[in-house]
């Protein structure tokens, strides 16, 4: 076993936020050192910890479609990487799912992403993400998407897929006219260097 294969292991058998999460722990993620495009997440829902799959949910179904990916090239871990910040489902707040645990991202993070040298677009999505992988500390997140082009072409910060944000959605129609194109070019043009 490599030194890849011994972390993602340790990785997967991790508990130590174990007496936090009231579902039990699952970690739940998708890498390969070979991965072109970094997908930074917030932390399972209740439906992607039962099922062990990455966004398979309707938030991913909106964020395939907002890359212009299928499923087969999403779920191919040699294509896209899927990091969340947290990587077990926290439970549920009052106001939707709890926070990423703390713990999590101090413990893993920054290992698992030194075995990701080959990423040349990495997709940031929610307040979570932002926090931890802008340089400058984020305004608010509206604040933060609309700059997206401040980021260009390497991150995209995105506000998060969920059907939960579709009155933001409505109220930020310069995201699905601007943003969505350009991310799906992008997209196509980093996967598309997989095959050179």
């Amino acid at each position: 076993m490599n030194r890849f294969e011994s972390l993602l292991d340790a990785v997967h058998q991790c508990t130590i936020c174990e007496k936090h999460l009231p579902h039990g722990v699952r970690p739940v993620l998708q890498i390969d050192p070979k991965a072109k495009v970094l997908i930074v997440g917030q932390a399972p829902g209740r439906k992607v910890h039962e099922s062990g799959v990455p966004f398979d949910d309707a938030s991913g179904d909106r964020l395939r479609d907002w890359m212009g990916v299928t499923r087969e090239v999403f779920y191919d871990a040699e294509q896209i990487a899927i990091l969340p910040m947290g990587f077990c489902y926290p439970g549920k707040g009052k106001s939707g799912d709890l926070p990423p645990r703390p713990e999590c991202a101090p413990a893993w993070r920054d290992q698992l992403l030194s075995h990701l040298s080959n990423v040349e677009l990495t997709l940031l999505i929610g307040q979570y993400a932002q926090a931890y992988h802008l340089k400058e500390k984020p305004e608010s997140l509206t604040e933060t998407v609309r700059g997206w082009r401040a980021y260009w072409p390497d991150m995209i910060p995105m506000p998060h897929p969920s059907p939960r944000n579709n009155i933001w959605l409505s109220k930020n129609p310069w995201f699905e006219q601007e943003l969505l194109p350009d991310l799906r070019r992008q997209v196509h043009r980093v996967l598309a260097n997989l095959t050179r």
